[in-house]
């Protein structure tokens, strides 16, 4: 899967699918993310309250995750 990405991306970056696209590729991917990363936090907060704090580490390093993403769209957009 990732040679198939590594072949693509050169001819991606010539044509129309420039860094503009990459950004709302990218922050729609992180919007995503952290709402799914909510959500489940939620879920599981609902069925062991005792578990918050740690719930909420876990959380929180998997929304900076998803976050990254779109920094690295806005790089790409710059780049672009």
């Amino acid at each position: 899967m990732m040679t198939i990405l590594a072949d693509i991306m050169p001819i991606l970056a010539d044509t129309v699918f420039n860094g503009n696209f990459a950004l709302g590729v990218a922050g729609a991917g992180a919007g995503i993310g952290v709402g799914l990363t909510g959500m489940a936090a939620a879920s599981a907060v609902g069925r062991n309250p005792t578990a918050f704090g740690n719930i909420l580490t876990i959380a929180i390093i998997g929304m900076a995750l998803a976050e990254a993403i779109a920094i690295y769209g806005l790089v790409m957009a710059f780049k672009g």
